[in-house]
């Protein structure tokens, strides 16, 4: 007989714990540790028996099978973060905040693969159907030949899944199924680590693409247990700043793509509208550019975008300067703050910081600080950027401008969009038809931005 065990997990992070205690120790949340019985599933011992009698048979990494077509759903952003479709038999989490647009997303993703003859089937655990048909009569899928279904049950889920064959599987969200082999309610760390662990064994087993929607903790991370993670093929987040009608997918982890591709949607009434050149919506409309504002000519997985970099310098009116940052890196501000301090002569110790990403997109890559520095320089001395000026390039501690990689991609699109000339590093490439500025030095940069010399 399977011997039951209590054991206390921590519902934040998933640490699981000998005793009680009112602190997680792995991730220092209180109040979140809560017991939880745990049972060996039945036949547990006797499959390890055989498992050991058995043994294992090692294989070549060589192989005659070629590897499966990718189901291409018809939304093209989103096939692009998957890395070219969806791939059978392969797990996805996607993750974001609370009205971000996740079941807006998928339901888009399952009505456009199903009239491409795809076999789909959505099952909500926080919906009704009527409530996603409504959804759908919105966005114009009403006639798409899609499976609804509303169930929480994990049992019966799994028996309807095996017993009909499906292309692509969506289940909103993993946190409402429960399962009767455990104690625990939904949402809690083991029913969930076993749901998942279910259903991503499922589409290894019937070779069909299971989607998977998580929910986010107020510090974006995957609510409850990180293990499921680490069970799936990927990692997806949907991501989308409050007041900006732009929504950024981005793949956190994924074993058959890239992990640095993007893509933007817009929400609007009839649901989510796939921006195929979003660097046109993160430019700012207007025909001079202000001081403290520069265009970064960016890469975000295989494409090029272009956004503009908002500085504001002023004096601080109390003794600790403001240092605040929205959609960069804080610590990589201070660095650059540093050495244009220390290497070009520029004090900021007096003065509050304000730089912002326009358009709510969040700049990851190092390129971006030469951007960043000539929006401060130009808000520090007040001199405006040529209206058809990019600017990309790194910088080091020492002050030199180092070059990036791509940079013949990054003057393609800013040609593209009527830029004509560039500040950036010495470059090696051809300069498609862009009048370029190289800087070798931070100190360069600062001289031609405050004499306005290009």
């Amino acid at each position: 007989m399977a011997k039951d065990s209590t054991i206390y997990v921590c519902q934040s992070c998933g640490a699981v714990h000998g005793k009680w205690s009112g602190q997680c120790g792995s991730c220092g949340q209180w109040n979140t540790i809560v017991a939880e019985a745990q049972s060996a599933p039945p036949g547990a011992m006797k499959a390890v028996s055989t498992a050991r009698t058995r043994g294992v048979q090692f294989e070549s990494l060589e192989s005659d099978t070629p590897e499966p077509p990718r189901i291409v759903t018809g939304v093209t952003e989103f096939d692009r973060v998957c890395g070219g479709g969806v791939v059978p038999g392969s797990a996805i989490l996607l993750s974001g905040d609370p009205g971000v647009g996740k079941s807006t997303l998928l339901l888009d993703v399952c009505g456009r693969a199903a009239m491409n003859e795809a076999r789909v089937a959505y099952i909500s655990g926080e919906e009704a159907v009527e409530q996603i048909r409504a959804r759908a009569k919105r966005m114009g899928l009403e006639k798409a030949p899609v499976n609804l279904a509303a169930a929480t049950a994990l049992r019966e889920i799994l028996a309807t899944l095996k017993r009909e064959r499906f292309d692509i599987v969506v289940v909103d969200s993993i946190q409402t199924l429960w399962s009767d082999a455990h104690e625990a309610g939904p949402g809690y760390i083991t029913p969930v680590r076993a749901c998942a662990g279910e259903m991503v064994r499922l589409a290894k087993s019937q070779g069909v693409a299971v989607i998977l929607v998580g929910h986010v903790t107020k510090d974006g991370q995957v609510a409850g247990p990180r293990v499921v993670e680490h069970m799936v093929d990927a990692v997806l987040s949907f991501e989308g700043e409050r007041g900006y009608p732009f929504r950024i997918l981005r793949a956190g982890k994924n074993r058959f793509g890239a992990t640095d591709e993007i893509g933007v949607f817009e929400m609007g009434d009839a649901g989510l509208r796939e921006v195929a050149n979003p660097s046109a919506l993160f430019l700012g409309e207007g025909k001079d550019r202000a001081p403290g504002a520069a265009v970064f000519a960016g890469i975000e997985g295989s494409r090029p975008v272009l956004v503009e970099m908002q500085a504001l310098v002023s004096k601080s009116a109390y003794g600790t300067p403001r240092r605040a940052v929205v959609g960069w890196d804080t610590g990589r501000l201070n660095m650059v703050l540093a050495v244009l301090e220390a290497r070009c002569g520029f004090g900021f110790g007096d003065q509050d910081v304000y730089l912002n990403v326009a358009g709510g997109l969040r700049i990851n890559e190092p390129a971006a600080d030469l951007a960043a520095a000539a929006a401060l320089i130009s808000s520090a001395t007040d001199k405006p950027l040529p209206q058809g000026c990019v600017v990309f390039g790194e910088i080091s501690l020492s002050g030199e401008v180092r070059a990036v990689g791509r940079a013949e991609t990054r003057l393609r699109e800013a040609r593209k969009l009527g830029f004509d000339r560039a500040l950036c590093p010495q470059l090696t490439v051809k300069n498609q038809g862009v009048t370029t500025t190289p800087v070798s030095r931070l100190t360069e940069a600062v001289d031609r931005i405050s004499q306005n010399r290009y």
